[in-house]
């Protein structure tokens, strides 16, 4: 018969990998879902931009949804929900679940940072009748891609009289933005014989705030002057309140659909707010979990996770064994049953760029999240590579869930790769392995990744918790 299929064709389909377009392994219903998780994601991302902002958007959430601050010593019980906020710029958040707690949790780890321009202590100074903030940039970056575009600024300055002012200027309307200059290219010739990692250097990545100068002829440092002047009269500050300051400038760029098919989501940070907004609502979507889900959303990892609210740090450890003690279970014995996914974004296939990654070995988008067995550079350097047992019990839950994903990892082998927190959480003896969104332009002012990928990161955080 005509219709009949080769015995080639049928042992293909029974003993290949198949990988299919995320849409046509979708009915139109979670079609819909998708879309409007999306939705939320992209209001998310326009309301917090910063690690502290979102450590402040995501505690008002959790005390929305009932949860409470965790104190060492509380009682608790099946259903109980607890978070705890570290220093305003991390937060934990937990579920008790009805199995024992000395089965460990289902834990869930991301990031909240994302590559950045944090200005200097002594940041203000005026170079011929132009005001400018000195900054130090804070993670990778190709420092060319952050001029010429419009910067809002974040953060807070703490007062000498200790009161904190928060800042926040560029992101609403009417709001002024913040700018960074580049040579135009009549003028450039020495400059573009440059390195492109030279191209703009670290100390030319200086922000302009403004050019107008207080109205006294007889001063020098005017424009320098009238900027203190504002500052004082908005914020109450002067000058060496810099000192006492985390200030940041971000793109003021807004979230948006991207393409005639709405299909891509452009944003500042996806790296990782893409892995950290779907954990969260995942925790938020398994109430009456079976093993106790913890959810951790970490800050410095862009630096290397370094700091009291890194995840190099004992903070995680140290909840962890506080919340065995409360139901007077060892927290050491706890972590060693544990089982955790790191929830960090990985290298999209660019097609316009195929040659750094290996076809057979990489994450495409709208191909699902991608779980990535090991990270590291080169010779898996700085990587915790989860076992083989753990890989396949992560194959099957996502598996018996709907669950759409591939696998992959950051680039070929002698290119340099990459890493994330898996290895901080292995170390403490739970099994961990790497799963999150693939990402187009990671670490630019403006990333993309595609919905379906971010709704299928959701649905594996979400099986995952519930397991």
């Amino acid at each position: 018969m005509a219709n009949e299929k080769s015995e080639a064709k049928t042992l293909k389909e029974q003993l290949f990998a198949t990988q299919k377009h995320a849409v046509q392994r979708m009915t139109e219903e979670e079609l819909t879902l998708c879309n409007s998780f999306c939705d939320d994601y992209m209001n998310f991302m326009n309301t917090a931009k910063t690690e502290r902002e979102i450590t402040t958007f995501l505690t008002d959430e959790l005390e929305k949804n009932g949860f409470v601050p965790f104190q060492y010593g509380m009682k608790l019980k099946a259903g109980d929900k607890i978070y705890l906020n570290n220093r305003g710029k991390s937060v934990i958040l937990a579920t008790i679940g009805t199995a024992p707690i000395s089965e460990g949790v289902r834990l869930c780890a991301a990031h909240i940072d994302s590559p950045r321009l944090d200005m200097k202590q002594n940041p203000l100074y005026e170079q011929d009748e132009i005001g400018y903030f000195k900054t130090h940039y804070y993670g990778g970056i190709k420092k060319y891609q952050w001029t010429a575009i419009p910067l809002s600024l974040h953060g807070v300055i703490v007062r000498k009289d200790g009161e904190k002012v928060q800042v926040r200027i560029g992101e609403d309307a009417g709001d002024p933005v913040f700018y960074i200059t580049d040579l135009l290219p009549h003028l450039a010739t020495d400059q573009m014989k440059r390195s492109l990692a030279q191209g703009i250097k670290g100390e030319e990545l200086n922000i302009v705030v403004g050019s107008m100068p207080f109205r006294d002829d007889k001063e020098s440092n005017l424009v320098k002057l009238n900027l203190m002047k504002i500052l004082n009269e908005k914020y109450g500050i002067i000058e060496e309140d810099f000192l006492s300051a985390e200030l940041e400038a971000v793109p003021a760029f807004p979230a948006k659909d991207v393409g005639f098919d709405r299909s891509l989501i452009g944003a500042y940070g996806h790296d990782d707010k893409v892995c950290s907004y779907p954990a969260f609502r995942a925790s938020l979507d398994v109430p009456t979990p079976t093993h106790t889900s913890v959810v951790i959303l970490t800050d410095k990892e862009e630096t290397g996770s370094d700091g009291n609210t890194g995840l190099c740090s004992s903070y995680l450890k140290y909840f962890l064994m506080d919340l065995a003690e409360c139901f007077g279970e060892n927290g050491r014995h706890v972590m060693s049953a544990s089982k955790c996914l790191s929830a960090d974004v990985n290298a999209g296939f660019d097609p316009t760029f195929p040659e750094v990654l290996e076809r057979n070995n990489c994450a495409y988008l709208n191909h699902g999240v991608c779980v990535t067995k090991f990270t590291g550079a080169r010779g898996k350097s700085g990587t915790s590579d989860a076992s083989a047992e753990f890989v396949g019990e992560i194959r099957r839950i996502l598996d018996d869930g709907g669950v759409i994903w591939q696998t992959g990892e950051l680039g070929k082998v002698d290119m340099g790769g990459g890493g994330t927190v898996a290895l901080y959480i292995a170390n403490l003896d739970v099994d961990t392995v790497d799963i999150g969104v693939p990402v187009l332009s990671m670490h630019a002012p403006y990333e993309l990744v595609a919905k379906t990928d971010v709704w299928a990161a959701y649905r594996a955080f979400k099986v995952f918790l519930e397991s």
